[in-house]
């Protein structure tokens, strides 16, 4: 059964917006956008075959760029939104109804924090209805107000929180969604709400905590801070390591960290075989299990004789952020005995932070010789470990 994920992302937020220049959903929040974070989740997650965004009009560069990290594999051309969010996510079902998936998880953009396992539980319950909402019980004392003055006490019995992503049978909610927009005094607020005006089943799963909509400025300080001090959604911190190693040849410089440094031999490779680059790609590649250098950039491959390490180092930080990530520090051994890299360290550090979109201080190169021992020290190569650490969602 194919699953389609449809994210609202066509609101104002001006309310929770922390710069006068963009709406909250792309407001940063732990050093990237919230619709990225959002987008993340769902990216990520094997039971999403398609992803179809609904923006604002006035969003296009905005959110061209908080998408910018996701392949058009599962990403589909976004969809302008309408006046409300009822009328924006009927014109995302209708954009996806030319080929059609079998169910769609209809999910608010400012709820950035939605988890594989709460994603999982919404689509299993459509295996038995055609509607599936995530819920959490109403804790709170809730109070009935009238003129300024407490009217009375509302039992909690039988109340929840509703959440999104709500999944639902395609043909059933659009037709429900169809249905809803012939009436203009109709106007709902959720498509649960939807559903249940159509007369849908709709089953109650488990939500989550974490899921918590982002609706204030102050919920998006709190989100950050939290991401920052290892709250609850902070997420999971990943250690990669990679190693390489290139045989020296015939020639006068040799590509170290992104940098070229005049030397009587080169490092012989079927790209530039920058051996510190290469080291740090895998390590990336590492933290995310999805495989190595070898495994998206084969020696075999034509396109990559001669290539330029920084598209490698680039192509798996890229990644990283395609599943919410966020580099937090990398560190580079060289091991040579020629030539020096002291004098080189800075510019191999400042090339490193430049593909990658980090600060000088998150970057470390350092090197060590192999004592005149083994091929290293016979100057027959040079090798280099590296070391990435990432916080993933």
């Amino acid at each position: 059964m194919s699953v389609a994920a449809l994210i609202v992302a066509a609101g104002r937020g001006a309310r929770a917006a922390t710069d006068a220049t963009r709406p909250k959903q792309y407001c940063e929040i732990g050093g990237a956008p919230m619709l990225t974070r959002t987008l993340s989740a769902f990216a990520a997650h094997p039971g999403v075959d398609d992803i179809l965004v609904v923006i604002h009009p006035d969003d296009v560069a905005l959110y061209g760029a908080a998408s910018t990290a996701f392949t058009s594999d599962i990403l589909l051309p976004a969809v302008m939104g309408g006046a409300r969010r009822q009328d924006s996510v009927r014109l995302g079902l209708e954009a996806l109804a030319g080929e059609p998936p079998d169910r769609v998880l209809i999910h608010d953009a400012a709820r950035p924090f939605a988890d594989a396992r709460l994603i999982t539980r919404v689509i299993d319950a459509l295996a038995t209805s055609p509607g599936a909402l995530p819920c959490l019980p109403v804790t709170d004392t809730l109070k009935r107000e009238a003129d300024g003055r407490v009217a009375g006490t509302v039992s909690r019995a039988g109340l929840f929180r509703a959440q999104t992503p709500q999944g639902f049978d395609f043909q059933s909610i659009l037709t429900a969604h169809r249905a809803a927009a012939r009436d203009s005094t109709l106007d709902f607020t959720d498509d649960t709400s939807v559903a249940e005006w159509f007369g849908l089943n709709v089953a109650i799963v488990e939500g989550s905590e974490d899921n918590r909509k982002l609706t204030t400025a102050e919920d998006l300080m709190i989100a950050g801070r939290l991401m920052l001090q290892g709250g609850a959604l902070a997420g999971t911190v990943r250690v990669g390591s990679g190693y390489d190693v290139h045989r020296l040849g015939p020639g006068d410089a040799v590509m170290l960290c992104g940098v070229r440094i005049p030397h009587t031999r080169t490092l012989l490779g079927h790209s530039d075989a920058d051996v510190g680059l290469h080291a740090l790609t895998d390590a990336l590649l590492g933290t995310i299990a999805d495989g190595d250098i070898g495994a998206h950039f084969p020696p075999s491959d034509a396109r990559w004789r001669g290539a330029s390490s920084d598209k490698f180092l680039k192509d798996a930080g890229e990644r990283i952020t395609a599943q919410g990530g966020t580099i937090v520090h990398t560190d580079v051994t060289l091991i040579c005995e020629t030539p020096k890299i002291g004098p080189h360290r800075n510019a191999m550090r400042g090339s490193i932070a430049d593909i990658l979109g980090l600060a000088l201080s998150q970057v470390s190169v350092k090197a060590t010789t192999n004592e005149r021992l083994g091929f290293v020290g016979r100057e027959e190569g040079i090798a280099a470990m590296a070391t990435a650490t990432v916080r993933l969602p």
